[in-house]
């Protein structure tokens, strides 16, 4: 896929209502249906996550469609489950992978078991079945990737550095360490989340830092 047909995809994420649940509803069902003629299934829990595998494999220079791999953002590590019993255990003619957040590992490693795709019990075990960790979050494995100052040049570059420095000096974020001050304006708008989550995954591309989970995700698949 090329990077203008991606972003344009990534775009349409970010048009209309981003409501959680009808942009999330919208998104998976498009990620199924492509799913069933796919070879490889990504299961993320959230659009954030799809964005960034998705712009970090055109960035690798690869087309995920023509390979057949498909991320599936699954509305939530709860419904983990439900999505690896869709797809079954390793022997299926699917090969699976995932991402999730540090904070839901015991979901996905519990679900893992249950469904019948294995026992894993660390963070590496659980990567040798293709199913990565972020620590904590997204957000936070690009912001150490790329650099306070490298976000901040993000922010300056897409016009929004302005808007961060006044958010900085808010009573209750002005004595946060610049990291979480990164980390809450990223997250306080669904908007900005999924644009900059794209752009920041661009730089970590060009520089060599992907962080380990996404680039653990696209080696397994």
């Amino acid at each position: 896929m090329a990077v203008a047909d991606h972003r344009e995809r990534a775009g349409g994420t970010l048009d209309g209502p981003l409501g959680g649940n009808a942009a999330s509803l919208r998104a998976t069902a498009r990620a199924l249906a492509a799913a069933e003629s796919a070879v490889a299934v990504v299961l993320v829990e959230g659009i954030s996550d799809q964005v960034a595998l998705e712009t970090a494999a055109v960035g690798r220079g690869r087309d995920l469609a023509a390979e057949r791999v498909v991320v599936v953002p699954i509305g939530g590590a709860h419904a983990i489950g439900n999505f690896l019993t869709r797809w079954g255990p390793p022997g299926s003619r699917v090969r699976l992978a995932g991402l999730c957040d540090l904070r839901e590992k015991e979901i996905f490693r519990r679900a893992l078991e249950t469904a019948g795709v294995g026992s894993p019990r660390t963070r590496a075990e659980l990567a040798r079945f293709g199913f990565h960790v972020c620590v904590d979050d997204l957000e936070d494995e690009l912001i150490r990737a790329v650099g306070v100052t490298g976000v901040e040049e993000v922010f300056d570059a897409h016009g929004d550095l302005r808007s961060f420095r006044a958010f900085q000096i808010q009573p209750a974020w002005r004595d946060r360490p610049p990291e979480a001050q990164l980390w809450r304006f990223l997250r306080s708008s669904s908007r900005r989340n999924l644009r900059y989550v794209r752009l920041l995954v661009e730089v970590a591309v060009r520089r060599d830092v992907l962080p380990g989970p996404l680039d653990g995700v696209l080696t397994t698949v």
